[in-house]
């Protein structure tokens, strides 16, 4: 299987050329903001599909922006440079990309110059049997410390400290609480659960990501394929022991099943039938055998054109 190249400010390069300097703050402290790109390949229309691009640039400017820096880069340019990405390397299955905006300068407090590299990854489903999760005694950081709507690699520190010791305990991922106690998200992805027959997660102001595989699934294909809404609210630890369903999502995890918690089996202890609806459904949208929101999937190889501010 060839080596997938990295674009990397304007040019496709092999992952020995695509280089950083060591003294750099992108090293060094870690400035960076990234975003976990899909793309899914339609064997019927022999096409890849790139999902909602457009918000997931809206969500990098955001961190830049709490970050202090900016890209010489438009949307266009954007759209441009993932089409490079996957057109270069003669993508034609399912891909997850990392695009990551940094600081070259020196120092804590450097904000330029800046540069774009986008990583595209060969990665299949997390766990499509399910995850035995625990409670992390790990504390989610807080948007008052380093917030979590800030979507930068240091923050995913946090994580792996929680998924380490999760690991180590014999768990295959861990749940985080907020420092008020009420369950925030996993370390990579947003929380959802069912209980007494609704669907809920946690509000975005319980330091959580924006997600928006989580923003799809209130939106649409919860009240549209289940015809049940998602209910925000705080969620307490106890409340996931009694849960008959629960599950992660996000773009790198995608619908992935939770089967116990803190070894508490979820309803009979198997992928509840909620969480396979709602997986098969996200499945057939972002690959686009759900014609639904085509505004939200962008073609790869059919056409240059970038999709309209209307459209997004």
């Amino acid at each position: 299987m060839s080596e997938l190249k990295i674009w990397m400010n304007g040019t496709l390069k092999s992952q020995a050329e695509a280089v950083l300097p060591v003294n750099s703050a992108a090293v060094f402290y870690g400035t960076n903001v990234f975003e976990g790109l899909r793309a899914y390949w339609n064997p019927a229309e022999e096409e890849l599909f790139c999902f909602r691009l457009q918000e997931h640039f809206a969500r990098i400017r955001e961190s830049m922006k709490m970050n202090r820096f900016t890209i010489p880069y438009s949307d266009a340019d954007l759209y441009e440079a993932v089409r490079e990405t996957l057109r270069g390397n003669q993508v034609r299955e399912d891909i997850h990309m990392h695009m990551v905006a940094y600081v070259l300068g020196t120092g804590t407090d450097a904000t330029g110059p800046t540069g774009l590299y986008i990583n595209p990854r060969r990665r299949g489903r997390v766990d499509a049997q399910g995850l035995k999760c625990c409670i992390s005694s790990w504390v989610r950081t807080s948007d008052n410390a380093i917030p979590i709507r800030l979507k930068s690699g240091p923050n995913y520190q946090n994580g792996r400290l929680a998924t380490l010791q999760a690991k180590a305990d014999g768990y295959d991922a861990a749940i985080f609480l907020n420092s008020h106690g009420h369950v925030a998200e996993g370390s990579g992805a947003t929380f959802m659960m069912v209980r007494k027959g609704k669907i809920v997660t946690p509000s975005l102001t319980g330091d959580i990501l924006e997600s928006i595989t989580r923003e799809t699934l209130i939106e649409d294909v919860a009240p549209r394929v289940l015809g049940m809404e998602i209910v925000e609210r705080e969620i307490d630890r106890t409340e996931v022991y009694v849960a008959e369903e629960a599950f992660f999502c996000g773009s790198g995890y995608e619908i992935t099943p939770i089967t116990s918690i803190d070894r508490f089996p979820l309803g009979d202890g198997k992928v509840g039938p909620i969480t396979q609806r709602l997986s098969d459904a996200y499945m057939a949208l972002v690959r686009g055998t759900d014609k639904k929101h085509p505004e939200w999937r962008t073609a790869t190889y059919r056409s240059a054109a970038v999709p309209t501010a209307a459209g997004k």
